[in-house]
């Protein structure tokens, strides 16, 4: 009896310590996954803001082109 009292809380701690350690195995891979992600989205946004410039710029050269109106 004595021996089933102390067992019950080591394994009440073994299967609380083993259910936290999936959960913190689950949020890693899913902070891997969005890190992966966020890397992927900076690389659009940098690829979009390069060709944004290349369009200002394209269309800054095309107005000074124009002819001006006095």
């Amino acid at each position: 009896m004595i021996l089933l009292i102390l067992l019950i809380p080591k394994i009440f701690l073994r299967n609380n310590i083993y259910y936290i350690s999936k959960d913190i195995n689950g949020l890693y891979s899913q902070y891997i996954s969005l890190k992966e992600e966020k890397r992927f989205l900076e690389q659009q946004l940098e690829t979009k803001e390069y060709e944004n410039q290349i369009t200002d710029s394209l269309l800054l050269n095309d107005l000074k082109l124009l002819p001006q109106n006095k």
